[in-house]
């Protein structure tokens, strides 16, 4: 009852409202495109290979995330979120022109312009939300957020799937572009006192490492943010072994659409929750049950039955967005504002960067070894994570209490 009537003051807040439909808006036409790009590619050159970049593409601005987020923290964010909307929203349509394996190129530098520009918008929305949200409320907005994306997964894949099917890519695109410029309304009509950025007091690279000096030094995010790195490099070595897991299962390679919709039903339970979870655990705590989580979906998924699997996948959707939602509230709560925009893009980076290793370097190891091998291994690495942040969040408990027991002596 506290979580449902939390979560209904959020939405009654008018900000967070805009906020989350514009994220419903323009995360499903996020998820179309983004399935659709590989089938499209697939289809005009026949490769495999070319079809998997497409992901690499939007993933590879994230590598640039630091000094691509110091421009969330040089100009107003509310312009800056209705000019990349309505910016990506006049680009997409660009690609209804690419028709045949000679376009692709086209294609490509889309889809990178589009990652880059979805770096710079998560850092100024993530730094804007801190003022319009309140930080009280970070923890449940940031769940809800969580929730709606991980809700967007679950259906918007399979229109992008039936558009492309009945009318080709340029639908999808335009499908996409129509999404984004919805986004851009949206966040036009957002209320939020914001003053001027202060003038730059340096060079563009003085300016990106001061967000980055600020995240790895503070001694409550460096923990939380490395950590997180590690659930996300771990998870994704083990996405790698799915069709492995599912093949041992008996089912034919279709069945992970089964397995990807549990995980999203628990990621969308776990979105929901993760606001009165994070307010009584602690966000070190609630990371660290959140990989214990994963660790344990992991090693279930070595057990060749099908309760099992899905018993773990939807662990594994309960688990990483606890990882998530903790660290990035808690670089909101902790960076002041002028540095948010650097300090979030910076996070990304080091989260989300492990991934893409994690499945570059995984799809090497299951041609090498069994998933029976290989997931109890990332399964235990899970939990040799977890124990190290809980002992960490043990120890910071301790030294509060001890400082509080030094200032009121009796």
């Amino acid at each position: 009852m506290t979580t449902s009537w939390t979560l209904l003051r959020v939405l009654r807040d008018r900000n967070a409202g805009l906020y989350l439909a514009a994220v419903v808006v323009s995360g499903f036409g996020n998820s179309a495109l983004f399935l659709a790009s590989g089938v499209w590619v697939k289809d005009l050159t026949g490769s495999d290979g070319l079809a998997a970049l497409c992901m690499l593409a939007m993933w590879a601005p994230t590598l640039a995330g630091p000094l691509l987020g110091t421009i969330a923290d040089r100009v107003r964010r509310v312009p800056l979120l209705v000019g990349l909307n309505a910016g990506l929203a006049a680009l997409l349509p660009i690609l209804c022109t690419v028709r045949s394996a000679g376009g692709v190129w086209l294609l490509f530098a889309v889809l990178l312009a589009y990652g880059a520009a979805e770096v710079v918008h998560d850092a100024a929305e993530s730094a804007l939300v801190t003022a319009a949200v309140g930080a009280q409320r970070l923890g449940d907005f940031n769940g809800l957020r969580m929730a709606v994306t991980e809700g967007m997964k679950l259906v918007a894949p399979l229109t992008g799937a039936g558009l492309y099917t009945a009318f080709g890519g340029p639908a999808v695109a335009c499908l996409d572009a129509a999404t984004f410029a919805v986004a851009a309304v949206l966040y036009a009509l957002l209320r939020v006192g914001e003053e001027p950025p202060a003038r730059a007091g340096g060079t563009w690279r003085e300016e990106t490492a001061e967000g980055v000096r600020h995240l790895w030094g503070h001694p409550r995010l460096r923990p939380l943010v490395r950590a997180a790195g590690a659930a996300m490099l771990l998870a994704s070595l083990s996405s790698t072994t799915l069709y492995a897991v599912v093949d041992r299962l008996g089912h034919s390679p279709a069945y992970t659409g089964v397995l990807y919709s549990v995980q999203g039903a628990g990621s969308v339970t776990a979105g929901l929750f993760s606001g009165a979870a994070l307010r009584r655990l602690g966000a070190r705590r609630f990371a660290a049950a959140g990989i214990v989580l994963t660790a344990l979906s992991v090693a279930a998924r070595a057990v060749p039955a099908d309760a099992e699997a899905l018993a773990a996948s939807l662990a594994g959707g309960l688990g990483l967005p606890c990882v998530l939602v903790a660290a990035f509230t808690a670089v909101q709560r902790e960076t002041p504002g002028p540095l948010l925009g650097r300090a979030t893009a910076t996070a990304g980076t080091l989260v989300f960067t492990p991934n893409v290793i994690g499945l570059g370097a995984g799809a090497g190891l299951i041609e090498l070894a069994s998933p029976v091998l290989l997931l109890p291994l990332y399964a235990v690495a899970l939990l040799l994570t977890a124990a190290s942040l809980a002992q960490r969040a043990d120890s910071a408990s301790r030294t509060a209490a001890r400082s509080s027991s030094d200032a009121n002596p009796a």
